[in-house]
């Protein structure tokens, strides 16, 4: 697990920062805990 999930698991929404990283970091948070993550592979792939 990277340190970039475990301060996600962590967090609650109000702790994130404010602007355009908070946002990404309540997304990426979001995608986690619904278990969407599946839907993100192609997207990484296709970099």
């Amino acid at each position: 697990m990277s340190r970039k999930s475990i301060y996600c698991g962590f967090a609650r929404k109000d702790q994130f920062p404010a602007g355009h990283l908070g946002e990404l970091m309540a997304l990426t948070l979001l995608i986690k805990t619904e278990g969407l993550s599946d839907l993100v592979q192609p997207l990484k792939k296709a970099r």
